[in-house]
């Protein structure tokens, strides 16, 4: 992490074990410097060994299945709904201008209010996202987190002594 100034520098912790247990796929360990960040664990390192089967686990955990398995069955419908609403705007003002110039209120035509209501969908889509995180996964991938974190903690533990 950057150096952070003002009065609540000393405030800001990084005691998250995601934080310090990057995966190897993710790209460099250290800086953009080499240097390695304070508390890291290098990819050769026992402390990155023992925390990517960790998570190699977790992600075969009927656990993790299930929460991505919410995921994509939230994501996957709503971004192709809205693909489908945005092309349809697209098209329609492409091949019917003359529909899309129709008045619906004074000045106000049918493109305007669509074109509005893309701004909507969009807000809309954002809550729904939001809302359907907490009800359905929010919980469930909290949980797993704790779990992956105390199985850390004990493994640092067991090297400790």
């Amino acid at each position: 992490m950057e150096k952070q100034e003002g009065r609540i520098a000393a405030a800001v912790r990084l005691d998250d074990a995601w934080y310090e247990a990057l995966s190897p796929e993710w790209g460099e360990w250290g800086g953009t410097d080499g240097s390695a960040a304070p508390g890291a664990e290098g990819p050769g390192s026992p402390g990155a060994t023992e925390a990517a089967g960790i998570y190699a686990e977790v992600q075969r955990s009927a656990a993790f299945q299930e929460v991505r398995g919410r995921y994509r069955r939230f994501v996957i419908p709503a971004s192709l709904a809205f693909l489908g609403w945005y092309v349809a705007y697209v098209v329609v003002a492409t091949a019917a201008p003359g529909l899309m110039a129709r008045p619906v209120a004074g000045a106000v035509n049918v493109a305007m209010v669509a074109g509005l209501g893309q701004f909507l969908s969009t807000f809309l889509l954002t809550w729904a996202y939001a809302r359907h995180a907490r009800l359905h996964r929010d919980r469930a991938a909290l949980e797993l987190r704790w779990a992956v974190f105390d199985r850390r903690a004990r493994g640092a533990e067991g090297d400790e002594r």
